[in-house]
């Protein structure tokens, strides 16, 4: 089990039958800077270290298949259908994950990007996406939605979490990046501010999740709340490990499952 802080969010809590995770970086056996709960296999930690971090995620989540399915995750919008595990050096190339078998708990991973879990309760089925800004733009969120409803979920029951991700504050961003993201809506503007005239922008990566979210209408969205960026106890950072030159970094896990 974890010896550490998983965090949780209510909406999807008071679920009957779905237990979910938003794993800190705490309760694992990873050193160095992957210290400790390190599930990314994409990392130059141990392998053995990461695999016995997510084994530990299966079992908080009560599940004995010993391992947790994530994708090789590209920041595009594709969102997968699965129902029985694949070994994780033949992970898919997505982001996302959905299921409706019980015991098989479906992951994303992140360091800054912005992971969400939905459940639709009634119908038992469960997704895991990872929403960096690029797969946020190309639809990845609308994507695992449609694949939830195209095996029996329904719409107006599917409860939706956003998990740690880097806030606005931490996340100053420049003119092309910002020229891209308007050229797509000028109503992007809104997820955009300046400390003053003239300063870079900062953008809302979660405010944009969240607004994706609403206009498709479900039951309801939750956001926890956390910075990345903000809180290195707890989480590991892609961009602050890139602020400090560090070699590498780890990644923390969002996961979830039909029980």
């Amino acid at each position: 089990m974890i010896d550490g802080t998983v965090l949780t969010a209510g909406n999807l809590s008071s679920a009957n039958g779905i237990r979910h995770g938003f794993f800190t970086r705490q309760g694992g056996v990873s050193g160095g800077v992957y210290a400790s709960l390190n599930c990314g296999l994409g990392s130059d930690d141990a392998r053995d270290n990461v695999l016995e971090n997510r084994r530990r995620v299966a079992a908080h989540l009560g599940s004995d298949r010993g391992a947790v399915l994530t994708v090789h995750q590209i920041h595009s919008a594709t969102a997968l259908i699965v129902d029985q595990p694949f070994a994780a050096q033949n992970a898919p190339r997505a982001d996302a994950l959905v299921t409706r078998t019980p015991g098989l708990v479906v992951g994303a991973l992140a360091a800054d990007c912005t992971p969400v879990l939905f459940a639709d309760p009634e119908a038992g089925i469960v997704a895991a996406a990872h929403a960096g800004w690029r797969g946020a733009v190309a639809g990845i969120l609308e994507a695992t939605l449609s694949a939830m409803i195209e095996i029996g979920a329904e719409r107006e029951r599917i409860r939706a979490a956003i998990g740690p991700t880097i806030h606005q504050p931490n996340y100053q961003v420049g003119p092309e990046f910002e020229d891209e993201f308007l050229s797509y809506s000028a109503d992007n503007k809104r997820f955009f501010t300046r400390a003053e005239a003239g300063a870079r922008a900062h953008f809302d990566l979660p405010g944009f999740c969240r607004a994706r979210i609403g206009a498709a209408a479900i039951a309801s969205c939750q956001d926890i709340g956390r910075c990345t960026y903000g809180d290195e106890s707890l989480f590991f950072s892609y961009r602050r490990k890139t602020h400090r030159d560090e070699t590498d970094y780890g990644r923390q896990i969002s996961a979830i499952v039909v029980s």
